[in-house]
């Protein structure tokens, strides 16, 4: 940085499940191996072993590091903007680990392991709530008794804000218009959508914590309220077992048994049905999110795919697309089928609406952030 050239790229993929991997890229190197990480911690000693490798690595010693960001998915009503690191720091997010179980412990660990790694190098954290608080009050509010917003903070805070707030600035730079009426579609292991008006997010699909909306990889999204208290009270399901099945037992997990969607979307090709299915709903949840979200932009201009499924799965973008004439949005089939890394567009000459691919480049947002607070 300044120059944000980057000197090395790699992800461990698949933690805590079989078939792991890890990937890391230099200009000079490219290694891949398959190995099965147990968590998270053990997944970043190798990445941290990677990087100061005699053979391949890019620094020399955890000294060379000037700053190290990280991405902590809930920042509460405490953190609104990037902050470095201390004992309160850790002490806030390890409190809000119930409204992210799936990531802020996680989180911390990173940041943990990051603080051995790399002892005297400042810690910064990025938190994915802050892109939303532009969002309004009529949006975020829930209706129960006011009093559990004002002295408890129950309310929505949206997610992967991270991602939303970098794949939006790029599609507005691409159109030129700072006023576009644009939603993005974060695709990922966790799912999120988020209405973007004047350049700011207005509404979006994840609130309290990161379960609710779209169907995502293992967390059901969407779900009556009411099925919670069957289940304890009918079931003999604990709170604890209700989140850990709604959290981690759910969406695509679920209902087909994998978590993964390339193995979905391959099992529902050899014609597997329940596979198929699970990808009609995933898809039907997204398009029902892009009807309220253009309702509420009073119009729209761009939709965005971002992360590893928004960005890779033709599938999915051609079952969101299809049958949307009447809001203008019209797929070409051709553009959708090919692959790159770049922004692109993939609607139709007659679509009223553009619909584009943006890889998400979280790494680089945090590293502005940080730079910028250093």
């Amino acid at each position: 940085m300044p120059e944000t050239r980057v000197l090395a790229s790699g992800v461990v993929e698949r933690i805590g499940i079989e078939n792991g991997s890890i990937s890391y890229k230099t200009e000079t190197a490219d290694f891949s191996e398959k190995v099965d990480f147990k968590d998270h911690a053990e997944g970043l000693q190798k990445v941290a072993n990677l990087l100061m490798s005699a053979e391949i690595g890019v620094i020399k010693n955890a000294a060379e590091v000037d700053a190290v960001g990280h991405r902590v998915v809930h920042g509460g009503k405490q953190f609104t903007k990037t902050i470095k690191v201390n004992d309160e720091v850790k002490a806030n997010i390890k409190r809000l680990f119930s409204l992210a179980p799936l990531h802020n412990p996680a989180n911390l660990t990173g940041i943990e392991v990051a603080e051995k790694l790399f002892e005297d190098t400042p810690q910064v954290c990025v938190f994915d709530t802050a892109f939303f608080e532009s969002v309004p009050q009529k949006a975020y509010q829930y209706a129960i008794p006011q009093h559990l917003m004002e002295e408890s903070r129950i309310r929505a805070y949206g997610f992967h804000g991270t991602s939303h707030k970098y794949v939006s600035k790029k599609a507005l730079n691409h159109l030129d218009d700072p006023y576009a009426k644009i939603i993005t579609i974060h695709l990922g292991n966790g799912c999120s959508m988020t209405a973007i008006k004047d350049g700011k997010a207005i509404d979006t699909s994840l609130g309290f914590g990161p379960a609710n909306g779209l169907i995502m990889g293992t967390r059901a999204g969407d779900i009556d309220q009411s099925v919670v208290f069957f289940m304890q009270e009918h079931l003999g399901y604990s709170v604890k077992e209700v989140s850990d099945l709604l959290n981690k037992k759910s969406g695509m997990l679920g209902l087909t048994g994998h978590s993964d969607l390339r193995d979905i979307e391959a099992a529902a090709a050899a014609g597997d049905r329940t596979c198929a299915l699970a990808l009609d709903m995933n898809a039907y949840r997204i398009k029902k999110y892009i009807g309220a979200y253009a309702a509420a932009l009073n119009g729209l201009d761009t939709i965005v795919f971002t992360a590893g499924i928004g960005e890779n799965s033709s599938t999915i973008r051609s079952k969101v697309c299809k049958d949307m004439d009447f809001l203008g949005i019209s797929l070409d089939e051709s553009l959708n089928g090919q692959r790159s890394k770049s922004l692109r567009e993939i609607h139709a000459l007659e679509s009223r609406v553009k619909v584009m691919v943006i890889p998400t480049n979280e790494e680089l947002e945090i590293a502005n952030q940080v730079y910028e607070l250093i």
